[in-house]
């Protein structure tokens, strides 16, 4: 049944608004992607990649970010940048318009933003509302596509195309093969040409490096190594700085190589970063760093003698149903620390109390505590090697090797792939 209600789901998708497949596809409009509750643009790199498969140039996708935690006291000024954004890509593109997605609390930000003037409304082509408020009318009389995952099926926007995928997480709405097939149907009138990653013989990425969930400049420099089937550097690093606004690069790399980005910084515990290969061009890059002492980095217990990880994946983990992670051999999800009504996209693995003694029979109640996060009492020797291996619900299992690295002089992050 619930296959059906996605099929019926789609078709309607298929149907409104839009053009009839034997009509020319309309322009190419930049798109402008706006995050939810401690997010940043790595929610979209999915869909960018895939809508750059699909024909948009990869300046022409972006994403606007803000300090999801104060988003009451700086409304205005983030309507004021988001002004300035969409203006610049007018400029840039020549077009008179973009189209604007938005993601849980972004679609807080976005319904108030276009109703807020006219003009503004009058800049914004399309909007899509990805499982966040619901309205009694089209946010700023703009076409609407409104995409709802799991939960309270009766929720809408008036006068949008609705679309339900009741067997989709909060945050998997917004990278899904069908949340991407929804959304480029109502943006161009017709079935993408592919949902998939298309490799490229090429490839550039840049980002930026940002301070966790503030997402201001973090700072520093970003050292880029290739790595081995074992996780390990294969040559010096191609070294770019960090700006003011915390972007960084464009920087050439292999498609099909695993890549480390080290984020250094004078004083502070080197972060690295680990991510499978990148496939091809991708400009939302994000590196999500702290400062000691400060944030989620204050709850995470350090030693010499053991390492400390972070799994993202812009996919819910479920614990009981299907998602599997493994650290050295040891499964280490389960009901208990990443149910599925958690929501969890971000968890962390050290050794609580430094006792090289591994209980997952809870989680750590402070990680726990922070939306979208979990933690886990995970003993990892520090010294050697890592060996992490995902098993995804629904299919696919990736392993990967990477230095242990001391958590007390060490940051380690594994980006784990959403598809």
């Amino acid at each position: 049944m619930r296959r059906l209600m996605l099929v019926l789901a789609l078709t309607v998708a298929a149907t409104a608004p839009g053009l009839p497949a034997s009509a020319a596809p309309p322009p190419l409009l930049p798109v402008i992607f706006v995050h939810g509750s401690a997010g940043s643009a790595a929610q979209f790199q999915t869909q960018a990649k895939r809508l750059a498969a699909n024909g948009y140039p990869i300046d022409t996708v972006e994403a606007h970010e803000y300090d999801s935690p104060t988003i009451a006291t700086i409304l205005q000024e983030v309507y004021a940048g988001l002004d300035a954004r969409i203006d610049r890509l007018r400029a840039t593109t020549g077009a008179a318009r973009v189209d604007l997605i938005a993601h849980s609390l972004g679609t807080f930000v976005s319904q108030g933003y276009l109703n807020s003037s006219a003009e503004r409304a009058a800049r914004v082509a399309h909007y899509v509302n990805l499982d966040g408020r619901t309205a009694a009318a089209l946010p700023g009389g703009v076409p609407t596509l409104a995409l709802w995952g799991e939960g309270d099926p009766a929720r809408s926007v008036a006068g949008a195309t609705n679309v339900h995928l009741p067997d989709q997480s909060h945050t998997q709405t917004v990278s899904s093969e069908e949340s991407f097939t929804a959304m480029y149907r109502f943006l161009r009138g017709r079935d993408p040409r592919t949902t998939t990653i298309v490799p490229t013989p090429v490839a550039h990425i840049s980002g930026r490096a940002v301070l966790f969930p503030s997402n201001v400049s973090a700072g520093g420099t970003v050292q880029v190594y290739p790595l081995d089937a074992l996780g390990r550097r294969t040559r010096s690093p191609q070294t770019v700085p960090v700006a003011a606004d915390g972007s960084f690069g464009p920087v050439p790399v292999s498609p099909t190589a695993r890549y480390e980005l080290a984020l250094v910084r004078p004083g502070i515990a080197t972060h690295h970063f680990y991510f499978q290969p990148f496939r091809r061009s991708d400009s939302l890059v994000r590196l999500l760093a702290g400062r000691p002492g400060e944030g989620v980095g204050a709850l995470i217990e350090t030693s010499p003698h053991h390492t400390a990880l972070t799994f993202n994946r812009q996919k819910e983990w479920w614990g009981a149903e299907g998602d599997q992670l493994w650290i050295n051999g040891r499964q280490i999800l389960n009901a208990a620390n990443a149910p599925r009504a958690k929501r969890v996209i971000g968890i962390f693995a050290f050794d609580d109390n430094s006792d090289r003694v591994t209980d997952l029979t809870a989680p750590l109640p402070d990680l726990y505590a922070q939306t979208f996060l979990t933690g886990m009492d995970v003993y990892i020797p520090a010294g050697g090697a890592t060996a992490v291996t995902v098993a995804h619900r629904g299919g696919g299992l990736e392993t990967a090797i990477l230095p242990a690295w001391p958590s007390d002089q060490h940051r380690v992050t594994i980006n784990v792939n959403d598809y």
